[in-house]
């Protein structure tokens, strides 16, 4: 359909924009992201994940995993947007003595400064390439705070310039009471929804990517987890993962039209 529609384009006269190969940066090559740029994919997502113990029944990079694909899905439906590279190293409690998640095998953390310097630098970078919407979007709710000072240091440091930064609080929040509302109408109770590693959290990752979950480790309330990841299913995470896509496609989309 694309070549269809590039040759009638053609026949018109016409410039089709050139499509990327694919919508995750590093995927490309420089020459790809530079034409890119010339046909107006401006808009870049930073999405921030992270490697922390969700359970017995769910991989460590749950969060990784999660915001790589559903940056993916956000950048396609905007039609004007790439995705950085996924921030995996983020805070996830004190080292030693260890504190948080980092009380389990396998957790890994940082100091909340490098993290910032991190996304910082990632963005600076970014926007000297030319990029001018730079958005920040993270799936775990422990480093929002950090996002948002991130986005405000990087808005002073080009008050003068084109580039804007944009922290999407929008895509975590979408995740937690407007979904926690779709299970309960679907018969789940708050205690079987959970806070972390639950029915909830372990719906998504499903809906995401099923390989990453193992069902037959789930168990109610297990060491690590606050819910019951035995309620969880595909079909009830692909509630939240819309909602998720759409309520932070509606945010960037208002975000990045207001005027400066």
């Amino acid at each position: 359909m694309r070549h269809a529609f590039a040759i009638a384009l053609l026949c018109l006269g016409l410039h089709a924009p050139a499509l990327p190969a694919s919508v995750y940066l590093q995927e490309l090559s420089s020459s790809e992201v530079r034409a890119a740029l010339r046909e107006g994919r401006r808009t870049i997502i930073i999405p921030v994940g992270g490697v922390e113990q969700n359970g017995p029944h769910m991989a460590l990079g749950k969060h990784d995993f999660r915001v790589h694909a559903l940056a993916g899905r956000i950048a396609t439906e905007l039609g004007n947007a790439l995705v950085a590279p996924v921030v995996a190293y983020v805070p996830e409690g004190r080292i030693a003595p260890p504190t948080e998640h980092m009380r389990y095998a396998g957790t890994i953390s940082v100091p909340e400064a490098a993290f910032k310097a991190v996304i910082a630098g990632a963005a600076h970078s970014l926007a000297q390439h030319g990029f001018t919407d730079i958005v920040i979007l993270g799936d775990s709710g422990n480093y929002q705070a950090a996002l948002k000072a991130v986005a405000d240091g990087l808005n002073r440091d080009w008050k003068r310039g084109p580039a804007r930064a944009f922290f999407v609080a929008d895509y975590y929040l979408a995740a937690q009471q407007p979904f926690h509302q779709l299970l309960r109408e679907r018969g789940l109770s708050d205690v079987q929804i959970g806070s972390h590693a639950g029915a909830a959290d372990t719906a998504l990752m499903l809906a995401v990517d099923a390989s990453r979950v193992w069902p037959d480790k789930a168990a109610a309330q297990a060491e690590g987890v606050s819910g019951d990841p035995k309620r969880a299913s595909a079909e009830l995470g692909q509630l939240g993962t819309e909602l998720i896509v759409q309520r932070s496609v509606a945010a960037i989309r208002q975000a990045t039209t207001a005027p400066r």
